[in-house]
């Protein structure tokens, strides 16, 4: 009887040892999976209008300044922290440069293409829910540059300069890793006249301000 009591301890041992290992390792697996499933990166196409600031304030009241015009862009994001992303940004627009004269109205001079680049932060605000829908706000801070391709008749010039930025807005829920994305965004910056003129022409600072909606994968 004592033989028998020490074998079947011995059994139990076993078998409480070979479980042992693969308790943990499904354990292990079950907590992979849950960090896996936790998206790192989004990327959002998107469309909008812009809006530009004055290049130049000139005398009576004139100005030099693109017209509004439609954007269109991409962000790409990677999650840093649980509420912080590095962000990066590529848009393009296009419309004529005016003249802007009081009473007369504006007269085009020019027509430019402009692309917009930057990379920056994205701060997430901890989600909410109203009016049945749940959404997150975000806001932005970035640095980047606007480069502009200008032509009229056969002359072409081009022009670079450095444009901070800001923006805010909010991804509204609409599946698993889908959202639809509000977002405004103020580009801020100086015109080189000197690359784009040769004239050391002092430029006062733009705001130019994107209105856009896109959708939002997170991956």
């Amino acid at each position: 009887m004592r033989i028998a009591s020490f074998a079947l301890a011995g059994l139990a041992a076993g078998a409480a040892l070979s479980f042992a290992p693969a308790d943990a390792f499904a354990q292990s697996r079950t907590g992979s999976r849950s960090v896996a499933s936790t998206p790192l990166f989004d990327i959002t196409p998107y469309a909008g209008y812009m809006m530009f600031g004055d290049f130049l304030s000139g005398p009576l009241g004139t100005t030099l300044s693109n017209a509004p015009a439609p954007i269109y862009g991409a962000q790409l994001g990677m999650k840093i922290a649980p509420n912080i992303s590095m962000i990066g940004n590529l848009a393009t627009a296009s419309s004529d440069i005016k003249l802007g004269i009081p009473i007369i109205g504006g007269f085009s001079v020019a027509h430019s293409s402009m692309v917009f680049y930057d990379a920056g932060l994205q701060l997430d605000i901890p989600m909410t829910s109203a009016y049945g829908a749940t959404f997150s706000p975000f806001v932005q801070a970035g640095v980047g540059g606007m480069h502009y391709d200008i032509s009229q008749s056969l002359v072409s010039t081009t022009a670079t300069n450095l444009a901070g930025n800001i923006g805010a807005g909010a991804d509204i829920a609409m599946g698993r890793n889908v959202g639809l994305r509000l977002m405004v965004k103020d580009y801020i910056g100086k015109f080189d006249f000197q690359e784009a003129t040769s004239f050391d022409v002092n430029s006062g600072t733009t705001h130019n301000v994107a209105l856009s909606a896109g959708v939002r994968f997170s991956f």
